[in-house]
């Protein structure tokens, strides 16, 4: 499982790298910096919701996986569960 995910991770990078030029472009209103900090921005809610997935999946108390990803998330996302809302 964390194979999939580093492989995954590693793809999202490397898109990441191949497409700013062009996002750059179709984002007018955005320069290049703003759009790498928004990439970074997702990339670190990204890690820190694989992480709180992690945390579950050891067996770890939903209570202390989300205090954890509140945590990770301070500052980035928005919302008690970081920009991600459940069904349950």
């Amino acid at each position: 499982m964390k194979l999939n995910v580093m492989a995954v991770a590693g793809l999202a990078v490397l898109w990441g790298v191949l497409t700013l030029p062009a996002v750059a472009a179709e984002n007018k209103g955005h320069g290049a910096a703003e759009i790498r900090k928004d990439i970074g921005d997702h990339r670190a809610l990204a890690e820190a919701h694989l992480n709180a997935a992690a945390c579950l999946e050891s067996g770890k108390s939903e209570k202390i996986c989300l205090e954890q990803l509140a945590k990770d998330c301070k500052g980035l996302g928005i919302g008690k569960y970081c920009g991600m809302k459940h069904k349950h």
